[in-house]
């Protein structure tokens, strides 16, 4: 009863205060201004204003007036977690009882990483959901199109729906582009951040509106710069249907490494039969590991097998490994058998280290070792079929700051036609930098002169051996080897100069180690030169004195006329002499013998064909001379403000001899004649020439009078000579942003390493198929080489001497008929047959996203024919309608 009692009283009480209450705030305002519910993510705010009553006059505080507390409201499960930000250029309509908003034109929200903007964007409270849409004007034209914007990806639609809060959504009439693929989707269902599903979606990589060619499926998947996967496609042409249908599609939109199937490419070859080449798969390992597996196959039984794992570590090294196998099942011309068989290898080996990762020390590899017969069993490429050499080496250096360095290296030559294989290894290079052991820690005043003696050292170390393939065994490549060492020592001091001319004295010491030396005997009973070998450990030195002087001479012409735009040519004249003296300390390596049967002597060294090779026979006590000089001139500017430019007339021209007081004979040294220019930044021209100052006999042999004791006036015989011209034409490139682009792609440090192998098979392509790789941007372009050799060789019977002349010419060049088509001709003609050794001419046609080209090569061994229609775009390459033809023989 007590209970029930204290109840009742608690109730009464509280019916007595609650129409008390209502009665003492029945005329008082509210303390903040509450704005209707219609949109979940629009904030209330409070009121910072003081509540006063409409009578009252004077501004007071209501004490009676208590704050909410914000901190304390309940917040929906369904609000968002970011803000919506949005705006509009016109206006804004707020349609409360619905919940909605609308903005007209140039409407905005952005929503974290998302940004939404078009002509009408509807914010829907109740259901998250933003509705983007554009309007016509009065002549049909498009305004304020859709665009989503997030993160990455840009996506253009006719209209966007979709939920801000579950990223769910469709649109319609989509254009994004992903990488190289511009993707349109007629209807598009967003399903996740990333994921869309799309009915009737167009690929192309053409960046018009409407596409030269597409791909068009039905169904398709599309997850964000990953990939894309379709139903049944099917291409099309000029919005023209082509009735080839695959069951579905797979497109990479990655930009960066990623696994996959690597496609091949079709091929035809009269020895080999139908192939594909290059199908594989690249698979990606990690960031600093990858695999690339490619085969070739073809219709004659043969096939290869290509593995190239590639590795780097960026700011440390780099490098690939490439192994090959082929198995090769060619049509025969012997006759015999129908097919030849064989079966060769190849393994190449790259490896560079950045000089960031150990200062002063290196290791670098470059190897290519395999079968002799490996490239001539390379199908269509006939570089690879003439290449006779293959080359090997692995260098480590080191280097000890201003003290010296050390390279240890191992090198490979193999010789494909003589099936030769010369291995050099292990090979040792140590250098002392040159050090002054006189000179002082710390300087104070004028050094002394002997304070400048410097001392240097270089020693080699080398070890040989060779072998053949076809024919090895242990002991014979035991007896092959031999080493050898060379050592140099040499002492420089500079003296103070005399007036204009520069002093420099020398000595130079010179040893080398040998493991054999070669002995050349008549044989009365043969009538012919035997050669023996003795094997052990053989020294040769050689030492010699000098005295440099040089200096320089300085000629100004400057009288010109006043309107000349000439101002003056200055000539530079560098004389150097030298006093040299050198012992024969190499006579006791010679020895003289019978040659053929009229019993003429000759001079042979027991070190020829060693390492190093033998020093020169004789004593020396003479004199070097040698004037280098180069022509300038300086040109008044056209600009009446400019500076005046100088221009180089020739780079330089000379001769440089000697001459030997205390030799029996021939003490005059042939003269060597050299000449360099540039003429108008555009062509290069380089000569030289030996110019022997003796008589000669009828079989070419020396005489010991001079050429001018003749019966006719001579300065000599040139002995040999050479002489280059090199020539580089090209008009202006029409679009020179375009060119700084590429040329900053080109220098991109980040770009993938290629092995050797495949920058080789690269730069074949280029030369076989030159139509695909022209420059639009260029009209036209020019380069010429022309080169002359001639020397005098020694007969291989000793019985004198003959001149052997080579010159050719090179030519390279193409040019626009019109703005699309360009027409080019490379070749190489020599004039020591009379023929036109290669020749390659080519016509392409610029087709926006696609690119023609027609490639003839009319002569030689490998002749060809090749017509090839292909997207320009590097994903799409293998998407080529190709027809080659080659032919073989004269």
């Amino acid at each position: 009863m007590i209970n029930g009692r204290k109840n009742s009283l608690k109730y009464s009480i509280a019916a007595i205060l609650l129409p008390a209450l209502m009665l003492l705030t029945s005329d008082s305002f509210a303390n903040y201004d509450h704005i209707p519910t219609f949109d979940k993510f629009l904030t209330a705010w409070q009121d910072t204003s003081r509540p006063v009553k409409s009578t009252d006059t004077i501004p007071g505080k209501d004490s009676l007036v208590n704050k909410t507390d914000t901190f304390g409201l309940k917040i929906s499960k369904d609000s968002l977690d970011a803000p919506i930000n949005y705006e509009a250029a016109d206006s804004m309509a707020f349609d409360i009882p619905n919940k909605r908003i609308i903005l007209y034109s140039k409407g905005k929200v952005v929503y974290k990483d998302i940004t939404l903007t078009a002509d009408s964007i509807a914010l829907e409270q109740s259901s998250n959901t933003i509705t983007a849409s554009y309007r016509k004007d009065s002549s049909g034209k498009i305004i304020g199109r859709p665009v989503m914007v997030q993160g990455e990806t840009n996506m253009q639609s006719d209209i966007i729906r979709f939920d801000i809060k579950s990223q769910k959504g469709i649109t319609r009439n989509t254009y994004t582009q992903q990488g190289e693929i511009y993707l349109n989707m007629q209807q598009s269902k967003k399903v996740s951040t990333d994921e869309y599903f799309a009915m009737i979606g167009r690929m192309t990589t053409c960046n018009l509106d409407t596409p030269h060619f597409a791909f068009i499926t039905r169904k398709m998947k599309l997850v964000n710069k990953k990939l894309a996967v379709t139903g049944p496609i099917h291409p099309e042409f000029e919005a023209v249907p082509i009735p080839i249908y695959l069951p579905f599609g797979f497109f990479p939109l990655s930009s960066g490494r990623h696994s996959g199937l690597l496609p091949p490419q079709f091929t035809a070859s009269e020895q080999f039969g139908l192939g594909l080449e290059g199908l594989g798969y690249y698979k990606v390992i990690n960031d600093y590991f990858d695999i690339t597996l490619r085969t070739n196959i073809y219709s004659y039984g043969g096939y290869n097998v290509y593995l190239t794992p590639t590795y780097r570590k960026r700011y440390r090294y780099n490098g690939a490994l490439n192994l090959a196998y082929q198995s090769t099942r060619i049509l025969s011309n012997s006759g015999k058998n129908e097919f030849e068989t064989s079966r060769t290898f190849n393994i190449g080996w790259t490896h560079t280290m950045d000089n960031r990762a150990r200062p002063g020390t290196n290791f670098s590899a470059s190897v290519n070792a395999g079968s002799t017969k490996f490239n001539q069993f390379i199908a269509n490429n006939a570089t690879r079929n003439f290449s006779n050499q293959l080359n090997s080496s692995i260098t480590y250096s080191k280097t000890w700051g201003n003290f010296g360095n050390l390279s240890l290296s191992a090198t490979h030559n193999q010789n494909n036609n003589t099936r030769l294989i010369n291995l050099s290894l292990p090979n040792a290079v140590f250098t002392v930098n040159t050090f002054y052991p006189f000179q002082k820690k710390e300087f104070a005043g004028e050094p002394k002169w002997y304070e400048k003696l410097g001392i240097g050292l270089n020693t080699n170390f080398a070890n040989q051996l060779s072998f053949y393939d076809s024919a090895f065994s242990f002991r014979q490549l035991i007896d092959t080897i031999q080493w050898g060492a060379q050592h140099n020592i040499p002492i420089q001091m500079a003296l103070p100069p005399l007036g204009p001319v520069q002093i420099a004295p020398g000595i130079t010491y010179q040893e080398k180690w040998h493991s054999r030396q070669m002995i050349r005997t008549w044989n009365d009973v043969k009538n012919k030169i035997d050669t023996s070998v003795a094997k052990g450990f053989y020294t040769s030195r050689d030492i010699s004195f000098s005295l440099g002087l040089s200096t320089a001479i300085f000629g100004t012409f400057d009288r010109f006329k006043k309107d000349s735009r000439v101002r003056a040519i200055r000539h530079v004249i560098r004389p150097v002499f030298s006093i040299n003296y050198k012992p024969d300390l190499a006579r006791k390596d010679y020895y003289s013998s019978q040659i053929d049967t009229t019993g003429r002597q000759f001079r042979f060294s027991y070190y020829e064909r060693s390492v190093f090779g033998p020093f020169s026979e004789g004593r020396f006590g003479g004199i070097g001379f040698g004037i280098d000089n180069n022509l300038e001139a300086k040109i008044k500017s056209k600009d009446s403000t400019g500076e005046d430019k100088k221009v180089r007339l020739i780079d330089g021209f000379g001769f440089n001899g000697s001459y030997n007081f205390i030799a029996d004979s021939f003490r005059l040294s042939p003269i060597s004649l050299y000449a360099r220019s540039t003429l108008f930044e555009k062509i290069n021209i380089t000569a030289g020439a030996v110019l022997d100052p003796y008589l000669f006999d009828s079989a070419g042999f020396r005489k010991k009078e001079y050429a001018w004791q003749g019966d006719k006036f001579s300065l000599g015989q040139i002995v040999s000579g050479n002489i280059a011209v090199s020539a580089s034409f090209q008009s202006k490139k029409k679009d020179k942003e375009k060119e700084k682009q590429q040329q900053q792609q080109l220098n991109d440090p980040n770009l993938p390493q290629q092995t050797l192998d495949e920058q080789m098979m690269q730069l074949e392509y280029v030369r076989q198929n030159p139509a695909e790789f022209v420059d639009f941007e260029v009209p036209w372009s020019l380069n010429l080489s022309y080169s002359l050799n001639f020397t005098r060789q020694f007969r291989s019977d000793y019985s004198g001497f003959k001149t052997e002349i080579s010159s050719s010419i090179n030519w390279n060049g193409d040019f626009s008929l019109t703005p699309k088509w360009k027409v080019g001709m490379n070749g190489f003609y020599d004039f020591k047959t009379s023929k036109v050794q290669s020749l390659t001419t080519f016509i392409t046609r610029e087709m926006h996203c696609w690119q023609l080209s027609i490639n003839v090569t009319p002569v030689g061994l490998y002749r060809s024919f090749n017509i090839t229609i292909n997207p320009k775009s590097g994903l799409l390459r293998d998407l080529r309608v190709n027809r080659t033809r080659y032919f073989y023989g004269n």
